[in-house]
């Protein structure tokens, strides 16, 4: 089935790059063009595009505000061009809790060394965004304060809880997903709860994250994959708006209760356990592994440092990153969790951590939180 995308940006050479490579894929067709993000919002309701790739500096309407708006009337994936800087990063992140689903950098060179390396890269991102489920937007009070909102720019919603469309676009057939777990992983003490995520992760961790409280008995480790010029920004934005204390983890952090320490974009994360003092050490990211940071480097470390005493918490996410990690601790004796289908943005991670018969539990994004409460509490 043919993808069906609308372009929004103000640059008429992006546009027209961008039309000429997803054009070329034979698997994209662009349906339309716009110059802003208020003659963006029209078109989408109009085109009922399948995905809309959007830029964030725009006349008449930025891209957040057009984001929200789409949300509101008819949700459709959406994938954000932004800059790797740290301002960059803080705007992405208010596009992804708007109800973006993805992100890749504005300048191509940025992505790929190569025209046919970006080619694959940049079709491949639209295909995965087209199988995302998108989230409508329902305002509600925050339950705590908010990193004040830049000058023009909308005020990020904290807790808005929300609502799974029922449009899937361009949606494959896919395999059942496997049944959701009733059983329930007994309370115990676990040295560390590790929870790696990747696409629709930032906010995801954020909802589960913002409703533990700050006794939370057992340290935690955060697996995201996020760009380097990313995690800083997103580890700081988690932990104003968390009662626990987040940040991004440095080499030598000793493991704490009540702290959250976030893997560093384009680094490998490993928890060593040396006479009974867990540290974190911070790798170099190496070329030959996908991700840096990768799930299964950290969660096989915790395998290895906690046997049997580490809850392993797998989210939404493209691909199957997590599963051999959540492998090695299950074979310790550890405990798995793994986010449900419906409550994904992208069910690949958590599915094919279930799919290998290692969840304990398959659980809903709002489970995750209380039953963290109730089992390590």
């Amino acid at each position: 089935m043919t993808v069906s995308v609308l372009v929004v940006d103000d640059s008429g050479f992006f546009r027209k790059r961008l039309t000429e490579i997803l054009t070329a894929s034979g698997q994209i067709r662009v349906v339309g063009v716009a110059s802003n993000g208020r003659e963006g919002v029209e078109l989408a309701e109009s085109l009922r595009p399948d995905v809309i790739t959007m830029d964030y500096e725009m006349p008449i309407m930025d891209g957040i505000s057009a984001v929200r708006e789409i949300m509101k009337r008819h949700p459709v994936p959406v994938l954000m061009f932004s800059s790797l800087t740290y301002e960059g990063a803080r705007i992405t992140l208010d596009a992804l809790e708007a109800g973006a689903v993805d992100f890749l950098p504005k300048n191509f060179e940025e992505i790929a060394r190569d025209g046919s390396q970006l080619q694959k890269i940049l079709i491949d991102r639209v295909l995965d965004v087209a199988r995302s489920r998108p989230a409508s937007r329902t305002p509600s009070a925050p339950r705590h304060a908010a990193p004040p909102p830049r000058p023009g720019a909308a005020k990020p919603s904290v807790s808005g809880r929300p609502v799974v469309s029922g449009r899937q676009a361009a949606q494959p057939a896919q395999e059942e997903s496997p049944r959701r777990s009733t059983r329930k992983s007994p309370a115990r003490h676990y040295a560390v709860v590790g929870i790696g995520t990747s696409t629709g992760g930032p906010v995801a961790l954020q909802r589960v994250l913002t409703a533990l409280p700050a006794s939370f008995p057992s340290p935690i480790v955060l697996v995201q994959h996020m760009p380097a010029s990313f995690t800083p920004a997103f580890a700081e934005r988690l932990n104003k708006l968390c009662k626990i204390e987040v940040r991004q983890a440095e080499d030598g952090d000793i493991l704490r209760p009540g702290l959250a320490l976030l893997a560093p974009g384009g680094t490998q994360m490993m928890v060593e356990n040396r006479s009974g003092q867990p540290r974190v050490r911070i790798l170099p990211g190496d070329e030959r592994l996908n991700y840096r940071p990768c799930v299964d480097v950290t969660f096989g470390s915790l395998a290895r440092a906690f046997p049997g005493k580490t809850l392993g918490v797998i989210l939404t996410g493209m691909g199957a990153d997590g599963r051999e990690g959540c492998r090695m601790m299950k074979q310790s004796g550890s405990q798995i969790w793994s986010q449900d289908e419906k409550s994904s943005v992208i069910y690949g991670m958590p599915m094919a951590v279930a799919k290998a018969d290692l969840s304990d539990e398959v659980l809903s994004l709002d489970e995750i939180a209380p039953r963290l409460v109730e089992a390590v509490c």
